[in-house]
């Protein structure tokens, strides 16, 4: 897995930011965190400046599983 780091803007919180960036979600946090030890006891909105480390590249959309609700 390639890495890639992201800056955070001011008021940014993790989840906002590998949102905005990369469109990781839920399901990515606990590899983002994982991979930034220490950053959760920061607080929930990080410094202006934070360097926070993501994997490269975000789910395609042919891996994002779809629901059709009518046929």
């Amino acid at each position: 897995m390639a890495l890639d780091q992201l800056r955070s803007r001011q008021g940014d919180t993790i989840d906002a930011l590998i949102w905005r960036e990369r469109g990781l979600g839920p399901a990515d946090l606990d590899t983002v965190l994982a991979l930034n030890p220490g950053v959760a006891g920061i607080g929930a909105v990080l410094p202006l400046g934070t360097l926070i480390t993501v994997p490269d590249s975000a789910p395609t959309l042919a891996m994002i599983e779809t629901v059709q609700l009518w046929d």
